[in-house]
């Protein structure tokens, strides 16, 4: 009979891990379509239907256009007159955004954007903090007290600074380089540049918890019976990592890059939010959140602009947390014998 997956066990971990699957799949695999060029992606992402901008969701019907009769009958002289140039009636199920595009295409888009950021900054902040906060535990003395005190002195330094002043120095200095050299990027080599400054940047800063996580995993397990045999038999160093520590780590380090990846993916949006991220044609949840902000005012609220993005980003990062709660669960020894 075969064990039960201790990863079954867990509900909102299971749950947790479809919703995630089908959001990442939506984003990432729509990505070529929404961001594409060519007729079909070009037409989704960067036509402008500027007649009928602005419009609400199509399953809201007559009761998403405003209340103001004034305002109302603009709306549907815009619809009926895109109706008569087009033949057909731009109504999305998200609504459209200020340029008449379809919300929904730039939602998946954003999303796209903002996991690709949020996973790749992650990544590099466990290889960051694994490496950093391995090598001292093993090392340990002198030279694991001064690595510390110097994961404790970027601790007391303001996070969200030292990501901004990262960012903002690249930047200059890439402006610089271009006006030095008479060089003068294409738009899209910049956004390229820019998002791979902000990830850089994000997973830069965030790997001083992996890495005491770590030192404190690895001290732990030095001093285990397996690895003073693995020392008494001269087995290299290279080999004690690979062969000893690293697979019991595995738990630990997977666990925390469940968390380490929704807080990268909402500095991400947040800092997008400031107009400091990603920006605009390109879209992230953060900046197209930061656009539907404005867009709230009490003559006539265009909701849906703000609601689907930032609700799009809370299901995920729920879902995120859900699956590193399942992970925690699965992966702990205690409540495997339970």
């Amino acid at each position: 009979m075969h064990a039960r997956n201790p990863f079954t066990r867990s509900l909102p971990g299971l749950i947790g891990l479809v919703v995630l699957a089908v959001m990442v799949g939506a984003c990432l695999l729509s990505l070529p379509h929404t961001l594409g060029r060519g007729s079909s992606g070009t037409a989704r992402y960067a036509e402008q239907v500027a007649p009928a901008r602005q419009l609400p969701p199509w399953w809201l019907g007559s009761w998403g256009l405003p209340s103001d009769p004034i305002k109302r009958a603009e709306v549907e002289d815009r619809v009926e007159a895109t109706k008569q140039a087009t033949g057909a009636t731009p109504r999305y199920w998200m609504g459209s955004d200020l340029l008449g595009r379809s919300l929904l295409i730039r939602v998946l888009a954003g999303g796209g954007v903002s996991l690709t950021i949020g996973l790749a900054a992650a990544a590099l902040s466990v290889f960051l903090g694994t490496t950093y906060g391995a090598l001292a535990g093993y090392v340990g003395g002198r030279t694991d007290a001064v690595m510390m005190r110097i994961v404790d002195i970027l601790y007391g330094l303001p996070y969200i600074l030292l990501v901004v002043l990262l960012a903002v120095a690249v930047s200059a200095t890439t402006e610089r380089w271009q006006i030095e050299r008479g060089a003068d990027f294409s738009p899209a080599t910049n956004q390229l540049i820019g998002i791979c400054t902000l990830f850089i940047a994000i997973g830069g800063v965030s790997w001083l918890t992996m890495a005491r996580v770590v030192r404190g995993q690895v001290l732990s397990l030095k001093s285990q019976p397996f690895m003073e045999a693995a020392r008494a038999m001269g087995t290299p160093v290279t080999r004690q990592f690979t062969r000893h520590l690293l697979p019991n780590l595995i738990g630990p380090i997977t666990v925390y890059t469940t968390l380490t990846v929704p807080q990268a993916i909402l500095q991400e949006s947040f800092l997008s939010f400031l107009g400091i991220g990603v920006r605009p044609p390109l879209p992230s949840w953060g900046n197209l959140a930061a656009d539907g902000l404005t867009e709230l005012n009490p003559y006539e609220s265009r909701w849906w602009l703000l609601f689907f993005p930032c609700a799009m980003l809370g299901l995920t990062l729920l879902a995120l947390n859900f699956v590193g709660e399942g992970l925690r669960e699965a992966l702990d020894p205690k409540g495997r014998r339970r």
